[in-house]
């Protein structure tokens, strides 16, 4: 090899090592998106695991725990796109699941968008434990879901319970139609069943061992001062009246006709815990505790509301 065909090779070999890596670039956007103050929670609590999303998603690249897709380099065009998606996920507010499109919930993948709220709940805790010790999972035949949205928690449910089939109710057609995308995904059209319905309104002599929801919850004042991340989301699944109880109220007196003998019900109301103890004093809620953080998720069984 001639002297001037070995230089060459060296400065392309120097070109190519100059290109970031993969992790590099995740440790770039984190950097933007801290200083951007964006807000985490819609999937992601930190700057880093946020930035990985955006980074691997505008790669193409599968989420994988092997170190060689951390360390390959990435070419210009490539790491111009990583930095576009960011830039418009700092300059819209768009939370980061709405650019992907992806979540996960209680391990499954589901397709989203803003037809539909972000999975987030704690209940998949509940749902990968098989509601133990609450219920005896071997003896649910039949779960309602109210408010489905994307379909998670009915997904989830049928996938932990496969001798049981899901009603899952909501009253947005859009979020219907998310939520019919994921079940075909999940190939469960058998066993989970989508019906339009404004709470219990199209359930009339249906009853379940357990009922679940994850209603809207947010108070007037609470939605005012929500970070703008929340405006991209359906303001259906967030906003339940001046004090976030709307929803809440119409589950409570309604559920008990709906639930069988022994049957639970299960509902999140998150930052309106308070509210919803003032104005139910009656009710003996347990109110659950999970480790992997989250809260304001309460359980009645159906003969507590029967008092």
């Amino acid at each position: 090899m001639s002297a001037a065909a070995a230089h060459g090779r060296r400065l392309s070999g120097a070109r190519r090592d100059e290109r970031p890596t993969v992790e590099a670039l995740i440790e770039r956007g984190a950097r933007r998106l801290r200083r951007a103050r964006v807000f985490f929670g819609h999937g992601t609590d930190n700057a880093r695991d946020e930035a990985a999303a955006l980074v691997l998603h505008a790669l193409g690249l599968a989420h994988s725990a092997d170190g060689a897709i951390h360390r390959r380099r990435i070419g210009s065009r490539d790491a111009a796109r990583v930095d576009a998606l960011i830039t418009r996920r700092i300059a819209e507010r768009i939370p980061a699941v709405y650019l992907t499109g992806e979540t996960w919930f209680a391990g499954l993948p589901f397709r989203i968008d803003p037809r539909v709220l972000i999975p987030r709940s704690p209940i998949a805790e509940l749902i990968e434990r098989r509601f133990a010790p609450w219920v005896d999972p071997q003896r649910v035949r039949r779960i309602l879901d109210v408010g489905t949205g994307s379909g998670c928690i009915a997904i989830a449910c049928a996938k932990a319970l496969p001798g049981a089939r899901v009603d899952a109710v909501d009253l947005s057609p859009q979020a219907l139609e998310v939520a019919a995308i994921n079940v075909r995904r999940h190939r469960l059209a058998r066993r989970v069943r989508l019906i339009h319905s404004d709470h219990f309104g199209a359930l009339a002599g249906e009853r379940y061992d357990i009922i679940v929801a994850n209603p809207p919850y947010v108070g007037r004042r609470e939605m005012s001062g929500l970070p703008p991340e929340y405006r991209h989301e359906p303001p259906l699944a967030l906003a339940a009246g001046p004090e976030g109880l709307d929803s809440v109220r119409v589950i409570l007196r309604e559920a008990e006709e709906h639930l069988r003998p022994r049957g639970v019900l299960i509902v999140e109301v998150g930052n309106t815990e308070a509210a919803v103890r003032r104005a139910f004093r009656r009710l003996p809620f347990l109110w659950l505790e999970f480790e992997r953080g989250g809260g304001g998720v309460f359980l009645l069984t159906a003969e507590q509301l029967r008092r």
